[in-house]
């Protein structure tokens, strides 16, 4: 808790030297800086002709990935508001609640660095793909840029408003869907990295000490980045070999563990609780992680990589999908409003689009409760 309200007085203070610096700009400006509550943009048409030579020359090829993304979209859609249904429900039935919503907050809820190369890495991807389809069908772009939303960084292409919503019907669900499509494929293609290059070169090496529980026995003992490397005599290299130890302990009972600190070999004889969920059950209260290295050497290279691509895999994945939930703003309920007013009188559709923005609201509301609580401990 103290931690969190020493990132948000730095984050807070950030602002209030930009608005210091630079003054509060509101009014929406074709080029250059505006910084409103917590938002900060950049505008300009420096990339337009990049984005317009790109989606102009492979205009076919667009136009297939981005139909492509329209069935794409319509699946994701109904697999995300099903996963957010189905969780809240048991949610509000049992008092074992499952966070299916996470706050991405690099630094707090995500690593740092490699959180934050992750985002940009989906909003890049997010936004071109919707610039490239854009333009091959004939879309002007208004403007390309940055964001900061908060703590938060993105990127955004900005396209004619007026033109967009006098397009064809299949060219706005074109340029909707293109977002996520391109998060889609950006997580199919870090993961095909993951598995093939990067997995052969590395192997488990213990079970990194990620974060202590509060009341746990552990907490006299170990500290967080301790690496786990032995329990009992039997060598740790995997956390599932963690889990089986530890599943065959009971509330009491004294385990020998051996760890790597700081390079230097450890061991200490440390007694067991009892697991909160289940008493006879022995509890050391550790949050474990598997700690890997490189078979090849290079660990300063072949870690950070694998770490990074990880995450471009993670948030591109999740992100994408969400993206796709059918409630206004995100692009998923830009494709579910569209098409509904393309075949249901307008009221109905209008109204059919405010239930699920109501129903969506509240699945969010009910999925997210559990991670908000986490995070204000």
């Amino acid at each position: 808790m103290v931690n969190l309200i020493t990132v948000l007085a730095v984050i807070v203070g950030f602002w209030g030297i930009l608005y210091l610096i630079g003054g509060a700009y509101r009014e929406e400006k074709e080029e250059g800086l505006q910084i409103d509550f917590f938002v900060a943009l950049w505008r300009t048409k420096r990339f337009v002709d990049f984005i317009d030579r790109v989606g102009t020359r492979f205009r076919n090829f667009w136009k297939g990935y981005s139909t492509l993304a329209i069935g794409l979209g319509f699946v994701g859609m109904a697999y995300v508001f099903y996963t957010l249904f189905t969780l809240a429900l048991q949610n509000l039935r049992t008092k074992v609640v499952t966070p299916a919503v996470q706050l991405v907050i690099p630094g707090v809820t995500i690593p740092l660095w490699y959180g934050l190369i992750g985002l940009i890495v989906v909003v890049f991807v997010h936004e071109l793909s919707h610039g490239f389809v854009a333009r091959a069908e004939n879309l002007p772009l208004k403007s390309v840029g940055l964001v900061l939303f908060f703590v938060i960084p993105g990127a955004f292409v900005e396209p004619d408003e007026e033109a967009l919503n006098k397009a064809p019907l299949l060219s706005r669900l074109r340029v909707y869907a293109a977002g996520s499509m391109g998060n889609i494929v950006t997580a199919i293609v870090t993961l095909l990295l993951l598995s093939f290059v990067l997995t052969p070169i590395i192997q488990p090496a213990g079970v990194e000490v990620s974060n202590l529980a509060e009341n746990g026995p552990a907490r006299d003992y170990l500290q967080k980045g301790d690496i786990i490397i032995g329990i009992n005599g039997h060598e740790i290299k995997a956390v599932e070999e963690f889990f089986d130890i530890m599943n065959k302990t009971s509330a009491g009972e004294i385990i020998e563990v051996e760890l790597l600190r700081n390079g230097n070999r450890l061991k200490f004889s440390i007694p067991l609780g009892s697991h909160p969920d289940n008493p006879e059950k022995g509890y050391l209260g550790v949050y474990p992680a598997q700690h890997i290295i490189s078979k090849v050497g290079f660990d300063n290279i072949v870690l950070p990589v694998s770490f990074s691509l990880y995450w471009i895999y993670i948030l591109n994945l999740g992100i994408g999908l969400m993206n796709l939930f059918p409630i206004v703003p995100l692009d998923g309920g830009k494709i579910l409003d569209e098409s509904l007013k393309a075949f249901l009188p307008s009221k109905v559709a209008k109204s059919i689009t405010y239930l699920f923005i109501g129903i969506g609201i509240f699945l969010l509301a009910v999925n997210l409760f559990p991670a908000l609580k986490g995070l204000l401990g």
